[in-house]
């Protein structure tokens, strides 16, 4: 689990970006603008950004080179923007960026960026000799239950979720053909949602379906994720 700082004036890909990184099990903070992303810079820094380039009161690049030239740029940041020249996103990487991303942003393209920058972050750290506060069995469990299990432990209506994934599942065959099919695909959504740990986005590349088309089918079936997405925030 990482602590993330999301930089972008659009709601929109904030809300979208947040809610992959939340089901991978990361910390997420949002910023709309410079100033916001200053101050969260300022009470601690993150592990990795996410840094629009277009914004309205100073753009990525100069924050960027603003975090730079203060000795602040001591986290991997990733550019995005839907706009941006390469003459951009050289200058972006000279100043210090890790990696850029261009708009319409994929989600294999932003996991792997993540990915790849996290795991550079967690090499500088153990070049430095900086040790991770080790992980009780107790401190373990809570963060199992407050991460991407998080959702599983929220779905009230699933009387299976308890058990753990079921590699056989038995069905009431004796009911209309519609209530039927409900019910195995309801079976069907979660037993992927505990093989994969409540995480939205792993269920939503294992099962084929978009995210938005994956909520309103979950919603449709009576899994209610209202507690789970309230937990998270």
């Amino acid at each position: 689990m990482a602590n993330i700082l999301v930089v972008d004036d659009e709601l929109g890909i904030r809300d979208l970006l947040f809610e992959i990184l939340n089901d991978e099990g990361h910390n997420v903070e949002l910023a709309e603008n410079a100033a916001e992303a200053r101050a969260a810079r300022q009470r601690a820094r993150p592990d990795l950004v996410l840094l629009d380039i277009w914004m309205p009161d100073t753009d990525g690049v100069t924050l960027l080179k603003e975090w730079s030239t203060s000795g602040l740029l001591s986290m991997p940041v990733i550019m995005m923007s839907g706009h941006a020249t390469i003459d951009t996103a050289v200058d972006a990487t000279r100043i210090g960026a890790f990696a850029f991303l261009e708009k319409p942003i994929t989600m294999q393209k932003l996991l792997k960026a993540v990915e790849q920058g996290l795991a550079r972050e967690s090499a500088r750290r153990a070049a430095a000799g900086v040790v991770p506060t080790p992980v009780t069995g107790s401190q373990s469990a809570a963060i199992t239950t407050t991460g991407d299990s998080l959702l599983m432990a929220s779905l009230a209506a699933v009387p299976v979720a308890d058990a753990g994934p079921q590699s056989t599942q038995s069905f009431d065959l004796d009911r209309p053909l519609r209530d039927a099919r409900d019910g195995f695909e309801k079976a069907y959504f979660e037993f992927h949602l505990a093989m994969e740990n409540g995480s939205m986005t792993r269920v939503a590349e294992k099962t084929g379906l978009e995210r938005t088309h994956l909520y309103r089918k979950l919603k449709q079936l009576g899994v209610d994720l209202s507690r789970g997405r309230r937990s998270a925030v």
